[in-house]
């Protein structure tokens, strides 16, 4: 059963005429009467009650016209329902973040809502590993994070900007003192690390056993907004990003000096997957943030 032979039997059914209907559609006399029997053979009954006289409709007609009606006021729906996700007007947003790159996102949230308030986006915060496995189930429309050292075939990322691992500290810290710094001058100093299964730290436990350091750990935690807290509240220092202290102007970054520290802040989608306007959108906009565009131009300079 096909959309325009349900247009042609609801414009015969509101006309009762033939004629006029086939006008009304802009096709011959002929060609439509044609449409209504092709029709009428598919379903195995009469609709119209026809002579030279007038045109009616039978009872499976009668009981045809609302069910088709709501056909084609659905397939309306659905096309004009298309054309705002296109022009997006509505539709949802699904973008996992891990904890290491909230940086960037109070800013690309504020800019995508004030453009495109009709947008619902659902926005979570998870650890690499689980935020890979939603998208590869696609939970997620793509996944904002450093680009992940294991070995995913399924996922393809596009780097954003570079940055490397870098020991955190208060501007009043003896380190901070110093424009890069080894692990061993870490060795006298209590510090406060991320979790396990966060970006920073698997970088950490990549490059430990070529610096030749233990480091003195006092704190472990899975969060990194606390974690710079605690680092403000008590001296400690912490190893995350360089970025993560991009807005605090207490805090400093020191990058730590190792070939393997190299962090590249990337969207991870799923390899031949459709992309959403809103996602390309949403990532447009991310990239043209103050953060990004200053690593951007560091990077490339």
């Amino acid at each position: 059963m096909e959309l325009r032979h349900l247009k042609s039997f609801i414009q015969a059914a509101r006309t009762l005429n033939f004629s006029e209907a086939a006008r009304a559609t802009c096709v011959t006399q002929s060609t439509f009467s044609q449409t209504i029997k092709q029709l009428e053979d598919e379903l195995g009954c009469a609709l119209f009650f026809r002579n030279s006289h007038e045109v009616a409709l039978t009872e499976p007609g009668k009981e045809l016209l609302p069910f088709a009606e709501r056909a084609i006021q659905t397939a309306d729906d659905c096309a004009n329902r298309m054309e705002d996700l296109k022009n997006m007007k509505c539709g949802t947003l699904n973008i996992g973040v891990t904890h290491s790159f909230n940086m960037v996102m109070h800013e690309t949230i504020k800019d995508f809502i004030k453009r495109y308030p009709e947008i619902r986006l659902n926005v979570v915060y998870m650890p690499m590993a689980e935020l890979i496995e939603r998208l590869s189930k696609r939970e997620l429309d793509f996944v904002l994070s450093f680009r992940p050292q294991g070995h995913y075939p399924q996922i393809e990322s596009h780097i954003l900007f570079e940055d490397r691992l870098s020991v955190i500290a208060r501007k009043d810290h003896p380190l901070a003192r110093k424009e890069s710094i080894s692990l061993t001058d870490l060795s006298d100093y209590p510090i406060a690390l991320p979790a396990k299964g966060l970006q920073a730290r698997k970088v950490l436990e990549s490059i430990l056993p070529d610096g030749n350091a233990e480091l003195n750990v006092h704190i472990e935690m899975n969060e990194v907004t606390p974690l710079l807290r605690i680092v403000r509240n008590t001296g400690i220092c912490t190893i995350l990003s360089g970025s993560a202290t991009e807005d605090a102007e207490d805090l400093k970054a020191i990058p730590i000096c190792h070939e393997r520290c190299r962090m590249e802040g990337s969207v991870q989608t799923l390899k031949g997957c459709y992309r959403k306007a809103a996602a390309k959108e949403f990532i447009r906009i991310l990239s043209e943030t103050s953060l990004v565009r200053k690593r951007i131009s560091e990077w490339l300079a």
